[in-house]
């Protein structure tokens, strides 16, 4: 493991977890962040500590094929779902898990939201999934939420809350955070007859422009 990478990567979870609270997205000490270090290691929030106070070097770092970890800071519980991720999308750097409101009232009744907002298709890939209802930090949990970002980039957790990936955190924290708008939109239009959906092809043609064309070229 290269340690200064270990280290850029611990400072960006941590600086993510602070932003992740700031923004509202989670209550106390709910919630969880990763970041990857390369195909064996991870970096991952410590479990049940306030966020206002973490420190880099307490992300703990996890070996994702075998779940031992360094130091004697326990990991988030939710390690098999950061590395079940981790280790079957080679592209994916960044996890967001988060149990904000408005994305958690829609997990609550255990259905999706169709695809309706453009930012939400560009970020995200389409319509939003929900996972099925598992016990939490499980590896049924891990498969479950794997199957929901099945050429996703977010999904709904059934009663439990919302979960974004990203090229980078800071891509995965963006789209934690459409997730929620999306949520509450979703809810907002129930009271107007419902929503009009965004045509398969249209989500497609948006996703790639988004993943591929989007933003300055380096």
């Amino acid at each position: 493991m290269d340690i200064e990478k270990a280290k850029e990567v611990q400072a960006e979870v941590c600086k993510t977890a602070k932003a992740m609270a700031d923004a509202g997205l989670t209550a106390g000490t709910w919630g969880n962040i990763s970041g990857r270090i390369d195909d064996t290691y991870m970096a991952i929030t410590p479990s049940g500590m306030d966020y206002s106070r973490l420190v880099p070097d307490q992300m703990v770092i996890v070996n994702m094929h075998t779940g031992e970890y360094e130091g004697d800071l326990k990991p988030s519980i939710e390690v098999p779902i950061h590395s079940k991720i981790l280790l079957n999308k080679p592209s994916i750097n960044g996890i967001v898990h988060v149990h904000s409101s408005k994305a958690l009232a829609v997990a609550t009744t255990r259905k999706g939201i169709p695809p309706i907002c453009d930012d939400q298709v560009q970020i995200l890939g389409g319509d939003i999934r929900c996972a099925a209802y598992t016990y939490p930090g499980t590896p049924e949990m891990a498969e479950s939420v794997l199957e929901a970002l099945d050429e996703r980039n977010g999904a709904l957790i059934a009663n439990h809350g919302s979960i974004a990936i990203g090229r980078t955190l800071k891509e995965a924290l963006v789209g934690v955070t459409v997730l929620e708008k999306t949520a509450q939109i979703y809810i907002d239009v129930q009271a107007l007859g419902g929503a009009v959906e965004i045509s398969r092809e249209d989500c497609e043609y948006y996703h790639d422009f988004f993943m591929n064309k989007y933003g300055q070229k380096k």
